[in-house]
């Protein structure tokens, strides 16, 4: 039973859901119409995003910061939940994914939460490169993320 409520089950289930809502026409009215009309639900919840987002970074911060390592074990493992919840919060925040760089920022949204579910203690490899290759392509997506949130905030601030 501890196995069925990992951090991998949860997160792969929750984005399994996501892409199913997105592919049928299961979709919560309510939630949708006050998606598409409401701007300060939009800017509140597409905030409570953004602020997952940079929580995510504070587990490197971390590994980074010397004075920090003592917290590192305990802030992977929110680092891990987190991660594998926060298709909840991007369904509570958008249940499509856009056009242009909005779906650009969903598919790489995704991506990096997969990869993250689906890591090094799921693969159990002992290689360095397969470590390197899951590393780089995981802080870059995280960094890519980042960038393309902050650019469309930025988007949605000067078209209000």
């Amino acid at each position: 039973m501890k196995h069925l409520f990992s951090f991998l089950n949860i997160g792969i289930f929750l984005f399994v859901l996501y892409i199913v809502q997105y592919f049928l026409p299961v979709k919560w009215q309510w939630l949708y119409e006050l998606q598409e009309h409401n701007q300060m639900y939009k800017r509140w919840s597409g905030l409570a995003v953004f602020l997952l987002i940079v929580f995510q970074w504070v587990l490197t911060l971390s590994r980074v910061w010397k004075r920090f390592w003592k917290y590192s074990v305990t802030l992977t493992k929110i680092h891990k939940w987190i991660g594998a919840f926060s298709p909840i919060l991007f369904y509570i925040h958008v249940m499509e994914f856009g056009y242009g760089y909005l779906a650009l920022l969903s598919y790489l949204f995704f991506a990096n939460m997969l990869l993250g579910v689906i890591n090094l203690d799921i693969i159990k490899s002992k290689k360095n490169w397969v470590f390197q290759t899951w590393m780089i392509t995981h802080v870059a997506f995280s960094v890519i993320i980042t960038f393309v949130s902050l650019f469309h905030i930025g988007v949605v601030f000067y078209y209000e």
